[in-house]
């Protein structure tokens, strides 16, 4: 069963993440509408909602984009932050939306925050407590009982991660469109980009519970 959920959610996963760099590349072609940079369109961003001490940099890979709360920093793959294309614009503002949401102290992303220390200091030891557990549950049920519990915080850590990101998106299209960055045609290509971009958090969600599901009725079936 395990197996089947690994291999199916692998695979929606992947077709998540095609979709999503045959996105991006498509739109990396169309230009924005004044010729503005992934960086142009971040310090702009920061500058009408009045947000100063954020600093703007890029780091290596693809997509790899993210804004960093404990240092203040948004991180920009060279692509967007170079780009000067309407996927650059989107996801450049999506990263700076999440500077919006910690400068407004939003609440979800505040939770989210409160647990990234905890989910990063027990993921390394969860699927080996769980595995343990796995082969002592009849004499030893406390020891799978607590890798359940520290599963569960990584389900909880990504279903939290759900509303953060859809609420950095509409904070970014609804600057876009304001500030005319996008046009009527571009603003639909915009927001197919980063509705991509939050399937690959959703796909990451249902697969965290549905093994977790399946680790609660390993758990329940033994103790019976």
């Amino acid at each position: 069963m395990i197996w089947i959920i690994f291999i199916g959610f692998a695979l929606l996963s992947w077709l998540v993440s095609y979709q999503l760099k045959s996105r991006f590349k498509e739109y990396s072609k169309i230009p924005t509408a004044n010729g503005m940079s992934g960086r142009d369109v971040a310090e702009q961003m920061l500058r009408d909602h009045g947000i100063q001490g954020v600093r703007i940099g890029t780091v290596s890979g693809q997509l790899s984009d993210h804004y960093n709360p404990a240092n203040k920093t948004i991180n920009l793959s060279r692509d967007v932050y170079y780009g000067h294309s309407i996927a650059a614009a989107a996801i450049a503002a999506h990263e700076c939306g999440h500077a919006v949401q910690h400068a407004r102290a939003y609440e979800w992303l505040g939770l989210r925050s409160k647990l990234v220390p905890i989910v990063s200091a027990t993921s390394k030891y969860t699927m080996w407590i769980l595995l343990a557990g796995i082969f002592t549950v009849q004499r030893f049920p406390a020891i799978m009982l607590i890798g359940i519990i520290l599963f569960g915080l990584t389900t909880l850590f990504s279903f939290i991660t759900l509303p953060v990101e859809i609420n950095a998106s509409s904070r970014a299209l609804a600057w876009l469109k304001t500030t005319g960055i996008t046009t009527v045609q571009t603003q639909e290509k915009a927001f197919d980009a980063l509705k991509w971009a939050a399937y690959t958090y959703v796909v990451a969600a249902l697969a965290s519970l549905a093994t977790l599901i399946y680790y609660i009725l390993i758990f329940m079936g033994a103790r019976r």
